[in-house]
């Protein structure tokens, strides 16, 4: 079995011998050395984390496979809490005209679907772009690396959780989603620090979305406290906030935003 082939599921029924050794055969592969091998739990089970140092990035693994994707809104009901702040913001003119909560997720969230995907390593820091949108993947490239798709970028983000966030159904209301709050800074599941700023916007190969904050619009713009901690949302896409980066007025501006480097595996 190649590494690229294995799953998050086959990944996870590893004993911690086989894991190992598989994380030192990615590092081999990518040139590389493995700097952390520990496990976590998650999901009723337990989850090997892996990180690799290459040329002074640190990369997590991320186990592929096919994976649910998106959020299911069928399946989820907004808190009181929540319901009422976003009732507040519909209130002072937000929310892109939705009267509810749902309907706006619908609009903003991917919708539940399956993908097929790679184990690949993906950088466990964001970094600013150094180049425009459209010349960064050249510009990756050059040393080995790669933009993430957009659906690896929500499966690295979420590891299968399904929740709206990372971490579970909920955020804390009376906290910044900015800053340095803890619950947004502990390392996700594979070990990534990611969807821990709303003032970041991570860029992947969509250019339909953006990925991990919406560059703070929602709380400068005082949108509400659930609409400042929507854009950490593991499955929201920001397609507003994506139109503004992708279109003239962000294409001056590429080093307000973010990326987050891949290695593929074989």
């Amino acid at each position: 079995m190649s590494l690229a082939d294995l799953t998050l599921d086959r990944w996870r029924s590893l004993e911690p011998a086989a894991a190992e050794r598989l994380a030192h055969e990615a590092a081999a592969q990518v040139g590389g050395r493995v700097v952390l091998l520990d496990a976590v739990g998650h999901l009723g089970g337990i989850l090997h984390r892996v990180r690799i140092e290459r040329e002074g990035r640190e990369f997590a693994l991320v186990p592929g496979g096919t994976v649910r994707l998106g959020f299911d809104l069928d399946a989820w009901e907004p808190t009181p809490a929540q319901a009422a702040d976003y009732a507040a913001s519909v209130e002072e003119g937000y929310g892109y005209g939705h009267e509810d909560l749902t309907s706006y997720l619908a609009d903003v969230l991917s919708p539940p679907r399956t993908a097929t995907l790679a184990t690949v390593l993906m950088a466990v820091e964001d970094e600013a772009l150094t180049a425009s949108a459209a010349d960064m993947p050249a510009a990756l490239v050059a040393h080995g690396l790669r933009i993430p798709g957009a659906d690896e970028w929500e499966h690295a983000c979420g590891a299968g959780a399904g929740t709206l966030f990372r971490w579970g159904n909920e955020c804390p209301l009376d906290e910044p989603s900015y800053g340095n709050g803890r619950v947004r800074h502990e390392p996700n599941a594979f070990g990534l620090h990611i969807a821990y700023d709303s003032y970041g916007t991570e860029l992947s190969a969509d250019p339909t979305a953006v990925h991990g904050g919406d560059g703070g619009e929602a709380v400068c713009g005082g949108y509400g406290d659930l609409l400042g901690w929507l854009p950490l949302a593991t499955a929201n896409r920001n397609p507003y906030a994506a139109e503004f980066t992708y279109g003239p007025d962000g294409e001056g501006m590429y080093e307000e935003f973010s990326t987050r480097p891949v290695l593929s595996l074989r």
